[in-house]
C-alpha cells in the first residue's frame, strides 16, 4: 500500500475549509430529508386519523344560598347554521381582517400573524391583536377545552392541522360562522343577526357586518347590550382595517362609520331568576377570578353562589311594584349579609327584558347618603356627637374661592343643632363644617377603607355627595359600618365546581378591621334618628318597624336610601337612564322600595336590637347643654359616646316652680287641719 501524499490544492486553507462545510451540509441536507420524511408521514397519519367528535357544549348551573337550582346559562345553544353562500361576503372580509387576514393563505397556523400580533401588543404595552387563527378557534370551540395547558395547546396544534388537511378553506369557514358564539345566546352568525339587528345573515349590511364581526373576540367585553360603546369602538377599528387593507373604499369605509345602528333589544325568552345577578356571576368569574368566558357560559361548571331566592323574588316584587308606577324610572337594589358581605338580593332595573344595564354598578350621585363618611371621620377623630354646629345659611372659604351650600327648600334651624339632629334632618351647613373640621383628605381616607373606589375629588361638595359612586359600593361601605368597621368585600360566588366534582374555585372570605367598633357604633345610634319622627327616612315607619340604621339621600337626578339592621345592608336607588331630572316624590320612592323590601325579608323574623360593643359610654345629657343632665332634669335623653368623649360635667338643677314641701311642713299642715 502506498503512502498518499497531500497535493498542494490539498494542503490549502480554502480545501480542508471547502472539505468540512461539504461534510456538514450533508449532513445538514440528510437531517433535513429526515425531517420532512417524518413530516409527510405525521401529516399522513393525521389526514387519515378520523377527527374526534366534538365537544358539545354543557349547561352551566347557578345554585343559591341553599344550594338548590337558581338558574342555568343558555340552556340550548341557540343556533340556526346557513351555508357560507347565505353569509355576505363584507361579513367575510370584516371577520377575516378582524380575526385571521391571512386565513387563505396559511395551513392553520399563521406565524405573520404571530408576528404581527407581537410587535402590535409590545407598541401597545397590552394585548390589542391575538394570534390565534379562524382554524386555530375552531378547533378550540369544537374540541377542547378552554384551559391554558401546554397539553391542551400542543392538542389545538394537531387538530388545526387536521381540520386543514380534512376540509377546505370555504368549508372552514362556513364551520366557523355557524358554531362562533356572539354574546347574548346567540350561536352563529344567522342566531346573532336576528338577535341584534332581526334580519337574516344575508341582509346585513356593512356596518352591521363589521360591528357582529367584532364581539367573538370578547362576548362581554363588546357586548352590544352592556357595552355598546365599546363595541361600537370595536367597529370602527375594524372598518378601518378594512379599508387599509383594500377590502371597500374609502367612501364605504366613512358611509359604514356613520351609519346608525338599528340594534334591536334581546329576543324574547323564557323568565329567569335574578337575571341581573347572573350576569353579575359570569363578569366575576372572568374578570376577577380569571376564568374563561365560554367555559363559564358553556362548560358544564356548578356555580354555588350567596343568592336567597326567597329574597330575590321579594326585591325584584318590591322594586318593580313601586318603580313601575312612574314611566321610564328606574331603579335598582342591593341587599347583603351584614356579617358576611353575602350578596342576598340584586336588581338591576324594573326589567331585564327592557334593558340589561345593571344599575347597582351604574356611577351616581349618592347626595346626603354619603354623609355618614364624614361623620365617621369625625367620630375617630374624637368628635362628640353633641357638638353643636350653628344651622343657618353659611359662606365657607376653600382655597380662596367661596363655597355656599344650601338646605333643602333654603330651611334651617336658624339655632345650634348636635350631630344626631343634623343626620336625621340631613343638614348641609352642619356636613361641610364637619368636613372642614376633620379634613377632606381624612374623608376620601375613609372613603377608600370603606370600599369606594370611584374617583373622589377633594372639593367642599364631596361632604354632600356631589362624586358619582355605584349602589354596590355604597352597600359595601355601609356593611362595614354595620359589622362594627369589620370591611369585607361584597362576594356573590362562594365556589366553582367543573363537571367531574373537581372544585375549581373555593371563595377564601377576606376580613380587615378598618374602624373601631365603638365609632361604628355610636354612628349606627346616630343614623337610627334617620327613621324616627321627623328625620327624612320617616316614611320607613309606615312599612317597618325593626331597629333599623341608615341615610337617605337625593340629588336633581337621584333618590337614595342605604340602610341596615343588625343582620341585612340594603340600599336603593331611583332614578332616570337620561339624566332627567326627579321631583320630590319620585326621589321618595327609594325610602318605599327600601321599606317594602326589608318587611317582606325580615317576615316572621325576631326584631334584633343593635349590640353595644365595648369602648361605648351610654350617659343621658341635657339636650340643649350637651351636658350629663341633672339626676332630677326629666327630659333628659340617652346618648351614647365612645369613651374618652362623653361629656363629664353636669348642667345645672332644673328649677322648679312648686318645691315639694318638707316631712315637717306637712307635719304641721296636717296638724292645723
Amino acid at each position: 500500500m502506498g503512502i498518499h501524499v497531500e497535493s498542494p490544492l490539498e494542503q490549502t486553507k480554502v480545501y480542508k475549509w471547502y472539505k468540512r462545510s461539504a461534510h456538514w451540509v450533508k449532513r445538514v441536507f440528510i437531517g433535513f430529508a429526515i425531517l420532512c420524511v417524518a413530516l409527510f408521514l405525521f401529516l399522513l397519519y393525521l389526514r387519515s386519523k378520523p377527527l374526534p367528535p366534538p365537544d358539545i357544549s354543557a349547561t352551566t348551573f347557578l345554585y343559591d344560598d341553599q344550594g338548590n337550582v337558581l338558574d342555568q346559562m343558555d340552556a340550548g345553544e341557540h343556533r340556526e347554521k346557513i351555508s357560507l353562500e347565505q353569509i355576505p361576503k363584507s361579513l367575510v372580509d370584516a371577520t377575516l381582517a378582524a380575526e385571521d387576514r391571512d386565513f387563505f393563505h396559511h395551513h392553520g397556523f399563521s406565524f405573520r400573524g404571530i408576528t404581527r400580533a407581537l410587535l402590535v401588543n409590545l407598541k401597545q404595552l397590552r394585548v390589542v391583536q391575538g394570534a390565534s387563527t379562524i382554524t386555530q378557534q375552531l378547533a378550540k370551540n369544537l374540541y377542547l377545552s378552554h384551559d391554558r395547558t401546554w397539553s391542551r395547546k400542543v392538542k389545538e396544534a394537531m387538530i388545526t392541522a387536521q381540520l386543514e388537511l380534512h376540509f377546505d378553506k370555504k368549508e372552514l369557514l362556513e364551520m366557523y360562522f355557524n358554531e362562533i358564539y356572539y354574546g347574548n345566546g346567540a350561536y352563529g352568525i344567522q342566531r346573532a343577526a336576528q338577535e341584534y339587528f332581526r334580519k337574516d345573515a344575508k341582509d346585513l349590511n356593512l356596518a352591521e357586518c363589521a360591528f357582529l364581526a367584532g364581539i367573538p373576540r370578547g362576548p362581554s367585553v363588546y357586548s352590544p347590550y352592556q357595552h355598546f360603546q365599546r363595541a361600537k369602538e370595536r367597529q370602527q377599528s375594524i372598518i378601518a382595517q378594512m379599508s387599509g387593507m383594500k377590502l371597500i373604499t374609502k367612501k364605504q369605509a366613512k358611509e359604514a362609520a356613520q351609519y346608525t345602528l338599528g340594534l334591536q333589544p334581546p329576543l324574547p325568552s323564557q323568565k329567569s331568576i335574578a337575571s341581573y345577578f347572573r350576569d353579575y356571576v359570569i363578569q366575576t368569574a372572568v374578570n376577577q377570578l380569571g376564568f374563561d368566558e365560554e367555559l363559564v357560559r358553556h362548560g358544564g361548571l356548578r356555580i354555588y353562589t350567596t343568592l336567597n331566592k326567597q329574597m330575590q323574588n321579594q326585591a325584584e316584587e318590591s322594586l318593580v311594584s313601586q318603580v313601575g308606577q312612574v314611566p321610564s324610572l328606574q331603579g335598582a337594589l342591593l341587599s347583603v349579609d351584614a356579617h358576611t358581605g353575602s350578596i342576598k338580593a340584586m336588581v338591576g332595573g324594573k326589567s331585564y327584558q327592557e334593558s340589561q344595564f345593571n344599575r347597582v354598578f351604574a356611577r351616581r350621585q349618592p347626595g346626603s347618603s354619603f354623609k355618614p363618611i364624614v361623620y365617621l371621620t369625625a367620630l375617630e377623630k374624637g368628635i362628640p356627637p353633641t357638638q353643636k354646629v350653628v344651622s343657618a345659611p353659611t359662606a365657607f372659604t376653600y382655597n380662596g374661592e367661596t363655597y355656599t351650600p344650601g338646605n333643602f327648600q333654603d330651611i334651617y334651624a336658624q339655632r345650634p343643632i348636635t350631630m344626631r339632629e343634623a343626620i336625621a334632618k340631613s343638614d348641609n351647613i352642619y356636613a361641610v363644617t364637619t368636613q372642614f373640621q376633620v379634613g377632606i383628605d381624612q374623608e376620601i381616607e375613609t372613603a377608600r377603607k370603606l370600599g369606594i373606589q370611584s374617583s373622589l375629588n377633594a372639593t367642599p361638595s364631596l361632604a354632600l355627595g356631589s362624586y358619582e359612586v355605584t349602589p354596590y359600593e355604597m352597600t359595601e361601605a355601609y356593611t362595614t359600618i354595620a359589622s362594627n368597621g369589620d370591611h369585607k368585600p361584597l362576594m356573590g360566588i362562594t365556589k366553582i365546581v367543573d363537571s367531574f366534582g373537581h372544585v375549581l374555585y373555593q371563595n377564601q372570605p377576606e376580613s380587615k378591621q378598618v374602624f373601631s367598633p365603638s365609632s361604628t357604633y355610636v354612628l349606627t345610634s346616630l343614623m337610627r334618628s334617620v327613621f324616627d319622627t321627623g328625620g327624612t327616612g320617616h316614611r320607613v315607619q309606615q312599612m317597618f318597624s325593626h331597629p333599623a340604621a341608615g341615610k337617605t339621600g337625593t340629588t336633581d337626578w337621584d333618590g337614595w336610601l342605604v340602610g341596615y339592621t343588625p343582620d341585612l345592608v340594603t340600599t336603593v336607588w331611583v332614578g332616570f337612564d337620561q339624566n332627567q331630572k326627579l321631583n320630590h316624590n319620585q326621589a321618595k320612592i327609594s325610602q318605599h322600595v327600601w321599606g317594602h323590601f326589608m318587611s317582606l325579608a325580615t317576615l316572621g323574623k325576631p326584631s334584633k336590637i343593635f349590640a353595644v360593643p365595648s369602648g361605648v359610654k351610654a350617659v343621658y345629657i341635657d339636650d340643649e347643654t350637651g351636658k350629663l343632665a341633672h339626676p332630677d332634669q326629666k327630659n333628659a335623653r340617652l346618648e351614647y359616646f365612645m369613651a374618652g368623649t362623653e361629656p363629664t360635667e353636669y348642667t345645672k338643677a332644673p328649677e322648679s316652680a312648686d318645691p315639694d314641701p318638707s316631712l315637717w311642713d306637712r307635719i304641721k299642715k296636717w296638724w292645723s287641719s
